[in-house]
């Protein structure tokens, strides 16, 4: 069973990602059926994969309450949206909140679930990153991950602190509170200050004299 705790982060990842598909559906001057489109997918869209591939029944199935509060909150959004000075500043945090939440419940589902710590790791690096993966292509936006800036890794750390303490014997809940901590530093630092890693840069082809030196 799903611990108190961690149900509760799940739910509100849940609202916070839906948050964000409402955000980026407002930005593309959608209409009502276009935020709950963009909501939905990206609130339940990393889950879903994520119990696809560990061969669980999806978790919104079950429990349509994830579905219905999805579309709920996709609604609020298209009243909301004008709200914020900057919504894509507001997206972007709300983005990482949404992420250093679901690594870390995506990597406790896997591994209540009987998995190991390295397949535990990359369901919560899933469960963190394809809804909003989802949310991008259809709101024709840039997916995130391609950008520049730490991402993925964000999630990485999140869940392999959660999934390592776990591990080694700490309490669910400080573990919980380590690996989401870990995942919101981590994107935060990357969104303040423009963290990125290093990119490849194509080199030169060899010369015909450093072939023939080679041979």
């Amino acid at each position: 069973m799903f611990d108190t705790a961690a149900a509760v982060l799940d739910w509100m990842g849940v609202i916070v990602f839906a948050v964000t598909g409402g955000l980026v559906a407002s930005r593309k001057q959608m209409d009502i059926v276009g935020f709950a489109l963009l909501g939905t997918a990206t609130g339940i869209g990393g889950g879903s994969l994520r119990d696809v591939l560990l061969g669980q029944p999806v978790f919104w199935v079950h429990e349509p309450a994830y579905l219905v509060t999805c579309l709920v909150v996709s609604a609020l959004t298209f009243f909301a949206a004008h709200l914020p000075q900057s919504r894509y500043v507001v997206l972007l945090w709300l983005d990482a909140l949404g992420l250093a939440l679901f690594c870390v419940t995506g990597a406790e589902r896997a591994l209540l679930a009987g998995t190991g710590p390295t397949v535990a790791v990359a369901m919560g690096v899933i469960t963190a990153t394809f809804g909003g993966v989802i949310r991008d292509v259809l709101g024709d936006e840039i997916p995130v991950v391609l950008t520049r800036e730490i991402y993925v890794t964000a999630a990485l750390c999140g869940a392999a602190v959660f999934v390592t303490l776990s591990q080694v014997g700490l309490g669910r809940e400080a573990a919980i509170a380590a690996g989401l901590g870990a995942g919101l530093a981590v994107r935060g630092a990357a969104l303040h200050w423009g963290w990125s890693l290093p990119r490849y840069h194509p080199r030169p082809g060899r010369t015909r004299e450093e072939i023939e030196r080679l041979r």
